[in-house]
């Protein structure tokens, strides 16, 4: 077909294959998320040991994602889409229907694995798959649809723990990830990377991408960190507030529940942003609209005050959906990319683990105030690195 008759590219026709195992998977993790402290206390663990049960997961994707950049080279992306889903499912009927704790903290620790494995094998297909001029889209898209899924999860498991009891919520999760792992073994094959003819690049491997990257690492890469660990707290930020003013909890989980609504409802419009004007044109205001809402919510005296900061902070970190894929794609190689965006979620999760643990700190060793001050000020400075650093244009 001559050039001219070519169609013309369009996210709407491999929306499901791209965008549907994403979905289901964080409809999977959401079922079952809210239940896991309560069947570790059920299994006898105590309150610190219920919530380290949650910890586990996030330790558990911390560590794998070097391991995931090497599966995800060795079996290639589909596969390795396929598998996480599959050792998801694992994990979630290991924790359902272990009655020991200890087995249980092994199945926490493998859904956390999985996430590695799942997120960075789609993050490197989408990025072979869709061309440079959808590709910020394509990755706002797939991060707005995990959290699509993360919000329907809960309600969906609710409605079957009602009529089937505690263990239902691990069946939506283990039926969701089936279907996850089904939709990826459709997906078809990328080509192999393409090179000169008659060169033969060399074996990519972590410590050639260290050596050869380390300066993006170093820069930009010191920016995802910040802001992850910005993204990380605002989890926490939020309903620790509403709890220092003395909202009562049903009040504190609609302010919550606001702010990620209006968070889901902006993913795309930004991705479009990022693909005509540039990348620093979401990022930094992303991080300065969080900053400034954090830096305001100490001055917040009741609900409707604590409401407007908390959705001014929802839609700064919604029009942030993907930036931190997007960035990672634009500067990974084409050969060795999964290890590159191994590295890259590695540093991104290692912010995420230290945002809300240096809120912790502040707030014990100062006040809440200032730990939530605090973290506003680290996202101006996120803000700043980000637009020092990211290129005005994107790279093929």
């Amino acid at each position: 077909m001559p050039p001219s008759a070519a169609k013309p590219f369009s996210l709407w026709r491999i929306a499901i294959p791209a965008f549907g195992p994403s979905i289901l998977f964080g409809l999977g993790e959401g079922a079952i998320l809210p239940v896991i402290p309560i069947t570790a206390h059920d299994l006898g663990a105590s309150i610190p040991m219920a919530a380290f049960m949650m910890a586990l997961i996030g330790i558990g994707s911390l560590l794998s994602n070097i391991p995931a950049s090497i599966v995800t080279m060795r079996v290639g992306e589909r596969w390795a889409i396929v598998g996480a889903a599959g050792w998801c499912a694992l994990g979630m009927a290991l924790c359902a229907w272990t009655p020991h704790v200890a087995l249980f903290a092994v199945g926490c620790f493998m859904i956390g694995m999985s996430q590695a494995v799942f997120n960075l094998a789609r993050q490197a297909y989408l990025t072979d798959a869709v061309p440079i001029e959808y590709r910020a889209r394509a990755l706002s898209t797939l991060g707005g649809s995990m959290r699509i899924g993360m919000f329907m999860g809960p309600f969906i498991a609710a409605a079957a723990m009602h009529g089937f009891g505690l263990v239902a919520a691990y069946g939506v999760g283990i039926v969701a990830l089936v279907g996850a792992a089904v939709l990826a073994w459709r997906m078809p094959e990328l080509p192999p990377p393409a090179h000169v003819a008659g060169e033969v690049p060399a074996p990519a491997s972590i410590a050639s991408i260290l050596r050869g990257h380390w300066r993006v690492f170093a820069s930009l890469g010191f920016g995802v960190l910040l802001l992850s660990a910005v993204r990380a707290s605002r989890q926490v930020v939020i309903p620790l507030w509403a709890a220092h003013l003395g909202l009562v909890p049903s009040v504190a989980s609609m302010i919550y529940g606001l702010a990620g609504a209006i968070d889901m409802l902006v993913f795309y419009p930004a991705g479009k942003v990022m693909d005509r004007l540039g990348r620093a044109w979401v990022a930094v205001p992303s991080m300065v609209m969080m900053g400034v809402g954090m830096l305001l919510m100490p001055f917040t005296s009741g609900a409707t005050t604590l409401l407007i900061v908390a959705m001014a902070i929802g839609f700064g970190n919604g029009i942030g959906s993907g930036i931190i894929m997007t960035l990672g794609a634009d500067h990974s190689p084409r050969h060795g990319r999964a290890h590159f965006l191994g590295v890259w979620r590695l540093m991104s999760d290692l912010g995420a683990s230290g945002g809300p643990a240096l809120l912790s700190l502040l707030a014990a060793g100062l006040s809440l105030a200032w730990g939530v001050a605090a973290t506003g000020g680290i996202a101006l400075l996120a803000a700043a690195v980000l637009g020092y650093w990211i290129p005005r244009a994107p790279r093929p």
